[in-house]
């Protein structure tokens, strides 16, 4: 499809969402007035209001302006006997993307899949259900209205028992899926299908504070790591360099900054032996877990290198931070610390592909092929060798 045909249809979709922004919202209270669920993570994901169907918008007019992935040269190469080897960006042809109760996916995720030339089968969280809906058909309008198949964007709105029977007998003749969800998915997908897959885990996303770093930045960084609870590149842990100086006063500083934001912090005994009103924590799985709640754990540690060891062993390989002022230990933290993006006195919370320039993201890959990190529209194709001859044989 022409890149003028996409960024037309991406228009048409930008202005139906401005449209309807009301009725979007109406939806999704009728969604959130059905959900079972009290967990507040799950209704932070599910909620939307006029910021977020904002984000919706602002997210397709990002993409329009994001140069056509299809058709770029990779490599080049005339054999001396005339014929000219290409290798150039292809589309995957059809994704499935299985996602939480997130509705500002099924705008993202599409116009990320549809710029790339990706046809994609969307899978919501049932609680999320009427309000995907709705959004299809506004995408569904877009794409008729510019004499495109409307099958390019679908929705799934079946149970999860007909989903698991899709991956594995793949009768929609899916190229790639992308779960985004817990590791039972995951896993499902991993047993059951032979079908290409991205994917986006867990978050549980490290700090390390080094003893030469400023503490003032650290909190601030931290406090902005939980300030949305519901998302992978929140802050979970905090690992403190045991020689950072008046260790007391900034892990008490620390401890009552969190709290006064409604965080519940948790430590080892050795940060509860410097600060007692931290609830101790050492069970065996504390460090594995993503909270994806109103809750941090601190720990101390006795140099850069068990920061590392811990990040390495227990973190999802998603975002992990280094704050200090030694540039080469932050070089070191980057280079060895085994996650798709490694930070210097930054927030995790950047770990997005609209942060990143992408416009919109589909996941974030948590793996390293066929892509690490945010995964945009630059980063849904695959490769393809288009070899011109006029009569060459080989001899």
């Amino acid at each position: 499809m022409d890149v003028t045909v996409k960024n037309k249809v991406l228009q048409s979709l930008a202005a139906l969402i401005l449209e309807n922004k009301q009725q979007i919202i109406a939806a999704n209270k009728e969604d959130l007035l059905l959900c079972q669920s009290k967990d507040e993570s799950i209704i932070d994901r599910l909620k939307v209001n006029d910021q977020k169907v904002d984000g919706m918008i602002r997210s397709v007019e990002d993409v329009i302006q994001i140069e056509d992935p299809e058709g770029v040269v990779l490599y080049r190469h005339i054999q001396e006997n005339g014929i000219i080897i290409e290798n150039k960006t292809v589309p995957f042809g059809k994704i499935l993307i299985i996602y939480e109760s997130r509705p500002d996916v099924t705008i993202e995720a599409a116009v990320a899949a549809f710029k790339s030339g990706n046809k994609i089968i969307l899978k919501g969280g049932k609680e999320a259900r009427i309000t995907n809906l709705f959004l299809v058909s506004l995408w569904k309008k877009a794409l008729e209205a510019n004499g495109c198949d409307s099958d390019y964007v679908t929705y799934l709105d079946i149970s999860r028992e007909a989903t698991q029977q899709l991956i594995k007998d793949n009768t929609q003749k899916i190229d790639l899926i992308i779960p985004r969800g817990g590791d039972a998915l995951i896993n499902f997908v991993k047993q059951h299908s032979s079908i290409p897959m991205i994917i986006s885990g867990r978050g549980n996303n490290f700090v390390y504070i080094d003893d030469e770093s400023d503490f003032d930045m650290a909190v601030a960084i931290i406090l902005n790591g939980k300030e949305r609870i519901s998302v992978c590149n929140a802050i979970d842990k905090v690992l403190i360099n045991k020689n950072i100086t008046d260790v007391k006063t900034k892990i008490t500083d620390l401890h009552q900054q969190l709290t006064k934001n409604n965080i519940s912090v948790f430590g080892n005994s050795q940060v509860n032996a410097i600060d007692t009103n931290i609830t101790i924590d050492e069970s065996a799985t504390i460090l594995w877990e993503e909270f994806l709640a109103s809750k941090i754990y601190i720990a101390m540690v006795d140099n850069l290198e068990e920061s590392i060891s811990l990040i390495n062993t227990h973190s999802g390989g998603h975002s992990a931070s280094i704050i200090t002022s030694n540039t080469d230990k932050a070089k070191h933290f980057q280079m060895q610390v085994d996650c798709a993006a490694v930070y210097h006195n930054a927030s995790t919370r950047f770990t997005d592909g609209g942060q990143f320039g992408f416009g919109s993201e589909i996941a974030i890959s948590t793996q390293k092929m066929h892509f690490r990190g945010p995964v945009g529209v630059g980063q849904l194709v695959t490769n393809k060798w288009f070899i011109q001859g006029s009569g060459q044989i080989r001899k």
